[in-house]
């Protein structure tokens, strides 16, 4: 993910609360006591430096830190909207206030919405889970390909990510761009800016992330039902659940816009336009609030506990939430798995499912947990996912939930002085791309500035050797022979080391 640059804050300062009005349909029962105050004034960034003062932080104060323009939170406690709120600006340099009716971009948080409305069509029978979508499809046909000849691409794998199919994700369109149709997104045809969704795997053989098997499921819905995808989701997810301040229109009408927020994918800048335009609209094209995907977690736990929720039967809300295929394990994060729509970890009362949303200028997430009848979502008009991080943590510190565990730093006795010698540019080639890391001195500390937004401060771990607060990653420094420094080494958690050459 792109992060936005952040720049060091020396004090802690109180969040100044904005008085917002619950939008219409979030239920208006006494929230729980103080819950929102605890997580927004509890937060922690992911390194804790065991011989230093732990503190804990304000959101007002990390948003400024990582140069975050808007947030909004919806908390879920007793199997309902407990407490919402929203917090900053809409626009950089604007005055309209986040609150909790602002619209914000869903990213990915888009396809376990569209997932329901699929699975809504199969309960009527207009779709099935596991035949071959290509009898189906009017509009566009998957070329055919070796790896479909005995097994096929079913709407399950569509959901479940392991249809075999290409495309991770799409850029979408900047405002005033030409913007392509569905069938010229799957062919990769101009105007559209992303290759074409092919087959490259054994559908079933494995999981691979693929926003373009997304749309091609969006692509099968319109195409049965003869409705746009918009209209479409209203009328079986949207209405249904009173998610009234949602919408997949794409573009999003004027009307709307003017109370929408702003992206920003560089720091304090508005993506040029306010946001990007998707037509990948099952894959990335919902318009939504806190509250709104909150009212949908809720729909879907009390379906999956037996519940009605007038959009899914217990059948297919559980259906939606059994493992369809493990994940790879990463250390450190647990195993996981996904379901049909959504990353599920956990089981029995831990069970959760979740979900992450990415789009030019906009990040959010969203974690349920069923049994409880709790969760999370968070939203921002700013591209920090340690920002998100750092909320799911107090959030899950102040129920009592498994956390991410924080990774414990030392800083190495000193007194350490900055190194002018280590100050200048690094670059490196990653995955084909042009990474430069720029390291600067403040009095007696280096700062380090990644090229993806994000300014950090560069704690000593040992003789040449840092650490940040913010990521668990580690950083070296290789000096030539008259001292000054050679290369910079980024050493991650999980992964090779980068090693970036200075160049002046």
């Amino acid at each position: 993910m792109r992060n936005m640059r952040a720049v060091v804050l020396p004090v802690l300062s109180r969040v100044l609360w904005l008085a917002v009005a619950l939008p219409a349909g979030v239920s208006a029962q006494t929230p729980t006591p103080g819950i929102g105050e605890r997580i927004v004034n509890g937060l922690h960034p992911l390194v804790r430096v065991t011989n230093g003062r732990d503190t804990a932080y304000a959101l007002a104060d990390r948003m400024r830190f990582y140069h975050v323009q808007g947030v909004s939170i919806a908390v879920i406690d007793g199997g309902r909207v407990a407490w919402a709120q929203g917090f900053g600006v809409a626009t950089a340099g604007g005055t309209e206030r986040v609150d909790a009716a602002t619209r914000f971009q869903a990213g990915s948080i888009s396809k376990p919405i569209f997932a329901t409305m699929a699975l809504a069509l199969v309960e009527q029978g207009r779709l099935a889970l596991d035949a071959d979508v290509t009898g189906q499809l009017r509009s566009w046909r998957l070329p055919p390909s070796a790896f479909t000849a005995t097994e096929k691409v079913t709407l399950r794998r569509l959901l479940d990510h392991t249809a075999g199919l290409t495309v991770s994700g799409f850029g979408g369109y900047a405002a005033g761009a030409p913007v392509p149709t569905v069938p010229q997104v799957l062919d990769g045809l101009p105007p559209a800016n992303s290759a074409p969704v092919r087959s490259d795997t054994v559908p079933g053989a494995r999981w691979s992330y693929s926003g373009g098997g997304y749309t091609v499921a969006q692509m099968l819905t319109t195409d049965v039902t003869g409705e746009p995808l918009p209209a479409l989701v209203r009328r079986l997810v949207l209405r249904p659940l009173n998610m009234a301040h949602s919408t997949y229109e794409q573009p999003l009408p004027a009307a709307l816009a003017r109370h929408a927020a702003s992206g920003h994918e560089r720091p304090d800048s508005v993506v040029p336009g306010r946001f990007h335009t998707y037509p990948e609209m099952a894959a990335a094209g919902l318009w939504t609030t806190p509250s709104d995907l909150a009212r949908w977690a809720v729909g879907i736990a009390n379906a999956y506990r037996g519940r009605p929720n007038g959009v899914l039967s217990a059948r297919a809300a559980r259906e939606m939430l059994t493992p369809q295929v493990a994940l790879p394990e990463e250390p450190p994060q647990p195993r996981s798995a996904w379901g049909l729509g959504v990353e599920l970890a956990g089981a029995g009362d831990s069970l959760r499912f979740m979900h992450t949303g990415l789009n030019e200028g906009f990040v959010a997430t969203l974690v349920m947990y069923p049994a409880q009848g709790r969760g999370l979502v968070v939203m921002t008009n700013g591209t920090s996912p340690a920002l998100l991080s750092e909320i799911t943590r107090a959030f899950d510190a102040a129920f009592g939930l498994a956390t991410e565990p924080r990774v414990e730093r030392r800083v190495a006795a000193g007194p350490w002085t900055a190194d002018s010698a280590l100050t200048g540019r690094y670059s490196a080639v990653v995955r084909g791309r042009t990474r430069t890391y720029t390291v600067t001195r403040s009095g007696d500390v280096l700062m380090l500035y990644d090229g993806g937004g994000e300014l950090r401060r560069l704690l000593p771990a040992g003789s040449d050797t840092f650490f940040v607060v913010e990521s668990p990653t580690m950083f070296a420094f290789e000096r030539d022979a008259q001292g000054r420094g050679r290369s910079f080494v980024v050493l991650p958690a999980n992964g090779p080391p980068i090693v970036a050459a200075r160049v002046e």
